[in-house]
């Protein structure tokens, strides 16, 4: 069953019914966080190690003028 067929059956329940689907999902999405916990991101720094040390403002300055 794919995201949006959920989210129109959800938007059909009543107020009280949502906060018990609610209640009842924190529980299982913090299990779930337990086991299998996100791997971290690596930084946009880290992203761009492999191009090397970045040019000074003194080296682009000289290579504008």
């Amino acid at each position: 069953m794919s995201f949006e067929a959920v989210f129109s059956l959800v938007k059909q329940l009543s107020l009280s019914e949502k906060l018990k689907l609610i209640k009842w999902m924190v529980p299982e999405i913090e299990r779930e966080l337990v086991v299998n916990p996100p791997t971290p991101r690596k930084s946009l720094w880290g992203l761009c190690e492999d191009l090397g040390i970045a040019p000074s403002a003194a080296d682009i300055d000289e290579v504008r003028s």
